[in-house]
């Protein structure tokens, strides 16, 4: 019997000029790839409702519809997850 990967809908929610953010991007990529995942990134200054909502806890990493991480995304962590 094969294990079929459910898809997964990856955000991450980030602003321009932000380090923790492109750190982040990284992280999402190495981990993604690997696990044979893909991602979008948000801009949270685009978003009204997300800025007011996030604009101190960028990048936010949700996880099909739930926040599951922000400022430092852990690799292991990350990983974890997908795999679950």
């Amino acid at each position: 019997m094969s294990s079929v990967k459910r898809p997964r809908e990856i955000v991450l929610l980030v602003r321009s000029g932000c380090h923790l953010c492109t750190a982040a991007k990284i992280t999402l990529d190495e981990v993604t790839s690997r696990l044979g995942y893909s991602w979008k990134s948000v801009d949270i200054d685009q978003d009204a409702d997300l800025l007011s909502k996030h604009s101190e806890e960028v990048p936010v990493l949700v996880v099909d519809g739930r926040v599951r991480d922000f400022w430092v995304i852990d690799p292991q962590r990350l990983e974890s997850l997908l795999s679950s």
